[in-house]
């Protein structure tokens, strides 16, 4: 998340944040909000009055109408979080939120029943032209003949997505005695078999199935993955359902297998352009539509409305939200493990920057011990946001590091090793540079005092302080008082001292813990002293 460089508030800190809310929130979500941030409410913004608005703003609030672009990022240098109150995120730049530093989340756990509901809800009003029935009972009609329908007992459905959404569908289907088929590359057999689904291929789900339901996100790979090509494998008088996103279908491709007759109707809540421009699709009579509907029921508006809030609050106040999207995240009590070895993973990085020989070209991150079973990506990010914090003058957080490492050239690299000597959990980075590797480690002491245990090849056990001085020197008797007495003349107060040799009389390093940062020339003077071999201070 963004730095507060221009912000008054602080992370963590007990200040009113501003929240702009731009579709639409419920009023317990509003509510919850309020208690800890001025809120306010304006729809229907176009882009340049949205710009306007962000001024000062440190979250901002959108649904699936307000696009959130890059321009519109680029106006807002205090924004921290764009929460989206729903689930699809294809209305905000992610990318150019990640290297902004803008954490975006949304809530894809408070709607999964309402959206599943209305994805059968649509099938059966499909199978049984409940919305042409009730528009000709309307008329004065009473034509039964006209509108006979098909049962769902008995036929196959494909789930196309089985993430949360496409898993209750499958539920629903299997409850309603269908046979339910599954196309998800990344869910393994024994989830699709817990729900009651067989696993295929996308193209034996579009051959085999009755009815062909959509849920999974709108991306570059699954933008148009409903084509005349697939609607051409699709079972002669097969039915497709979209409660997904928009682009996911050709909407001319689709209209055209109606007229053909070689669909027998189809049921969409989402479309490419919302509301759609050209009505043609719509108005066919094997159509049914919504307006997007699938997340309108009371109990999912107020569920959306809290966890939104929640997620925004968490975010201001330096936590990781669960529904992060352009950053790992965990639930409450991993984060809470996890969150110091993240401060450690950053000084460590910073360390890295400040000792190396030469600029890195490579990092490697591994993870010994207990900290072996954690997920990697935080700490490596953590690890990057200290590496490259001082060598840029953009905002480097969780949220960008890792982006901004491949755009330098930094490879980075992580590993793991279910034991370690010395520690339960240890933290080695290691730095390539022209002139050679460079390796630290680290732990925690008492689960929460970073300490770093080694430097190079010689242990040591050191605490951190705002001022270091590393000085690597033979190890014989009076280099610790010459490099103290230099210090002294320059008016630095040592605070502490730290050793690490191989062998008596060898190479040793020297560490001491300042409370005053050191000049230039006091450097420069140590490391002109008979057995000094090389000097470098750090600041964290």
């Amino acid at each position: 998340m963004r730095a507060a460089t221009k912000r008054s508030a602080q992370v963590g800190a007990r200040v009113r944040y501003r929240v702009l809310v731009a579709d639409g929130l419920g009023e317990a979500g509003l509510a919850r909000l309020r208690e800890r941030a001025d809120v306010e409410v304006a729809g229907g913004l176009a882009e340049d009055e949205l710009c306007q608005r962000l001024e000062g703003v440190h979250a901002l609030v959108v649904r699936s109408r307000t696009r959130v672009t890059r321009w519109v990022l680029e106006c807002a240098p205090d924004l921290r979080v764009v929460a989206r109150a729903g689930v699809g995120v294809d209305n905000i730049d992610v990318e150019a939120a990640t290297r902004a530093g803008v954490l975006v989340v949304n809530t894809p756990d408070s709607s999964v029943r309402a959206t599943a509901e209305h994805a059968v809800a649509l099938l059966l009003s499909l199978c049984r032209n409940v919305p042409q029935a009730h528009a000709s009972v309307q008329q004065g009609e009473w034509k039964r003949e006209a509108f006979v329908g098909t049962e769902v007992y008995g036929k196959t459905l494909g789930v196309v997505g089985l993430g949360r959404i496409g898993g209750e569908v499958a539920r629903l289907g299997r409850a309603l005695g269908m046979r339910v088929l599954a196309f998800d590359p990344y869910v393994g057999e024994e989830r699709a078999a817990h729900l009651g689904a067989e696993p295929v291929s996308f193209a034996r789900l579009l051959e085999e199935s009755d009815f062909v339901t959509l849920h999974v996100p709108l991306t570059s790979q699954t933008r148009g993955m409903i084509g005349r090509e697939e609607l051409r494998r699709m079972k002669r008088g097969a039915r497709l359902v979209n409660c997904a996103r928009g682009g996911l279908v050709d909407e001319a491709a689709l209209l055209e297998a109606l007229e053909q007759g070689h669909l027998a109707g189809a049921a969409l809540d989402t479309f490419a352009e919302e509301p759609p421009q050209d009505l043609r699709l719509v108005r066919h009579p094997r159509v049914v539509a919504t307006p997007h509907l699938g997340a309108s029921t009371q109990e999912a508006q107020e569920a959306i409305g809290v966890d939104v809030a929640e997620q925004v609050l968490q975010a201001l106040e330096g936590r990781l939200p669960r529904g992060a999207v352009n950053v790992a995240a965990f639930r409450g009590d991993v984060w809470d493990r996890l969150s110091p070895h993240l401060e450690l993973a950053r000084v460590l990085g910073s360390l890295l920057r400040q000792l190396s020989p030469g600029p890195v070209q490579a990092v490697e991150v591994r993870l010994e011990g207990e900290l072996s079973q954690v997920e990697a990506s935080p700490l490596v990010a953590s690890v990057l946001v200290g590496l490259l914090g001082g060598v840029t003058d953009q905002v480097v957080n969780l949220v960008n590091a890792t982006l901004l490492a491949s755009e330098r050239g930094v490879r980075v690299v992580e590993s793991r090793q279910e034991t370690s000597e010395d520690f339960a959990s240890l933290m080695r980075v290691t730095a390539q540079t022209p002139r050679g590797t460079f390796l630290l480690a680290g732990t925690l002491f008492g689960r929460r005092e970073p300490r770093i245990v080694r430097i190079g090849e010689y242990r040591i056990d050191l605490g951190l302080a705002p001022y270091m001085l590393f000085a690597w020197n033979t190890d014989r008797p009076g280099m610790i008082g010459r490099v103290g007495t230099v210090l002294g003349r320059h008016g630095v107060n040592i605070a502490g001292m730290h050793l690490g040799r191989e062998s008596r009389g060898g190479v040793a390093v020297m560490v001491l813990t300042l409370d005053d940062p050191v000049p230039a020339p006091a450097v420069d003077e140590i490391r002109s002293l008979d057995g000094i071999y090389d000097v470098k201070v750090a600041e964290l």
